[in-house]
């Protein structure tokens, strides 16, 4: 029997690697559905290719457009109300790869649907870890981390105890700018900044690399994720890529876990049901593994680690302003409103303001209060930057 497969988010860069995976393996896999927001070309012409039946296009006019494109019968959904009509039984797994807080609501509506879910939306589980782990518990559904960092920890601690856990690092590549001096930075450019030097990314996961946001945030999600303290999570530079994570145990060993920079590793092997063999590594890289060259960030480059020394153990709505500040800022240098520096020197001062430091200590919410939060901070961002 061939194992069963939503995607949201299909049309994104995680959601194509996926779909490349199942194209390779059909005889393994049946995709029961694939959505996006307004790529409507690209998510029908996936569906034409694995014969799904079921599409969701979040976005109206694409909604309306992809009605009139389409020629085979395939069910076509405006809004992900419509889970209750497409899934009539738990497929066996679902990959939420849809970006922002957007991805947040559908991905605690399929939790229910699906046995295994794989989640690579760091603003959800940042916002909405407490509400993710209610339900994954509920509905007795398992959950595997995709980004390569925490999947690497996964794999590193299967089965462990995370008592036995010393420390945790997490390696950053340093983007773009590890090596500019700091007098440089005042001049950096949207290509510049956009020029990651071993990932293809999208345009504001690139951003969040050149200024260490996404590693700050992959703190947190290992925190929340591996039920860790702060004090045990730790950022290094590595500026290759290969090494993904260390874990240092209480009895003195240490397990490092590398892979070769494409996401289609931690996504082939968190899919059940087929045992993915060196079909999208190369052999080991004994080059790269010689010349690790870790080190510790440089803080006066990277001001923006230095937040997590003040961040609540609890999950609050703090963790949602954290979220959206970046996010707008990042929006706002994007749209040239900005420079590049006041990414990280606005995001410092704005932390810290009355009005959202309050929030470190509001612990009880739902995601009415996240979304409602999310729309507040955008908006007073707006009006004290623009």
């Amino acid at each position: 029997m061939k194992t069963k497969i939503a995607i949201l988010g299909s049309t994104g860069s995680i959601g194509k690697n996926l779909i490349e995976i199942v194209q390779k393996k059909k005889t393994f896999f049946k995709v029961d559905l694939l959505t996006a927001k307004t790529n409507y070309n690209t998510l029908i012409e996936q569906a034409e290719k694995l014969n799904v039946k079921n599409i969701i296009l979040t976005d109206y006019n694409s909604f309306m457009l992809a009605k009139k494109k389409i020629k085979k019968k395939i069910n076509i959904y405006n809004n992900f109300k419509s889970f209750n009509k497409i899934f009539k039984s738990k497929v066996d797994y679902s990959l939420c790869a849809i970006s922002g807080l957007e991805g947040l609501l559908p991905l605690l509506n399929i939790i229910k649907y699906s046995k295994s879910i794989a989640i690579a939306n760091k603003e959800s589980i940042i916002s909405g870890w407490n509400l993710i782990s209610k339900d994954l518990k509920k509905f007795k559904t398992s959950f595997i981390p995709i980004d390569s960092e925490h999947f690497s920890i996964f794999f590193g601690i299967k089965d462990l105890n995370t008592n036995l856990i010393q420390k945790v690092y997490l390696t950053a590549s340093g983007g773009p700018f590890l090596h500019l001096p700091l007098n440089k930075f005042k001049d950096i450019s949207i290509k510049d900044a956009l020029r990651h030097p071993n990932w293809i990314m999208g345009k504001k996961i690139s951003i969040d690399s050149s200024t260490m946001m996404n590693k700050v945030f992959e703190v947190i999600e290992a925190k929340k994720i591996f039920n860790i303290s702060y004090n045990k999570i730790k950022i290094i530079i590595h500026p290759k890529s290969y090494l993904h994570a260390i874990v240092k145990f209480k009895n003195g060993m240490i397990k490092l876990i590398a892979h070769d920079t494409t996401m289609k590793i931690p996504i082939a092997n968190s899919l059940p049901a087929y045992n993915f063999t060196n079909e999208f590594s190369k052999d080991v890289d004994l080059e790269k593994l010689n010349n690790l060259k870790l080190n510790t960030p440089d803080l006066n480059k990277f001001p923006l680690i230095r937040i997590i020394n003040n961040l609540p153990n609890n999950d609050t709505l703090f963790d949602t302003i954290l979220v959206s500040l970046n996010d707008e800022l990042v929006k706002m240098f994007l749209e040239r409103k900005i420079k590049y520096r006041d990414i990280s020197l606005l995001f410092l001062k704005l932390i810290k303001s009355k009005d959202l430091i309050k929030y470190k200590k509001i612990s009880t919410y739902n995601i009415s209060d996240i979304m409602n939060l999310d729309k507040y901070v955008r908006i007073k961002v707006r009006s004290l930057v623009v």
